[in-house]
């Protein structure tokens, strides 16, 4: 039996995807019997990325495009094999980046 803790990061472009991932994850972990700290949000971060509208002479005419990356962090406290188990099995959607330390 695994002592300590699982941490999970999660990031994405999505919100709402994101958040449906937190709450499978979540879901598995309390149906095989571990204790979870969070969601908890991370600080977002934006990119923003400037661009001109015209050549080089018309330098007031510009647009702005910006990106987002959501963050939140997951700790499972004492996992036990099942829940490494059905952490292993589960299908995540495509766009979020996991990141598993133990």
């Amino acid at each position: 039996m695994p002592k300590g803790r699982i941490r999970i990061k999660l990031k994405a472009y999505d919100y709402r995807l994101i958040d449906d991932t937190c709450q499978k994850l979540v879901d598995a972990a309390i149906r095989t019997g571990a204790s979870i700290i969070g969601p908890i949000p991370l600080p977002t971060k934006t990119e923003v990325f400037v661009v001109n509208k015209s050549s080089f002479v018309d330098k007031d005419a510009r647009e702005h495009f910006g990106l987002k990356t959501h963050k939140r962090l997951i700790d499972i406290m004492n996992p036990t094999n099942q829940t490494i188990d059905s952490l292993m099995h589960l299908e995540l959607p495509a766009g979020v980046e996991v990141e598993v330390k133990m």
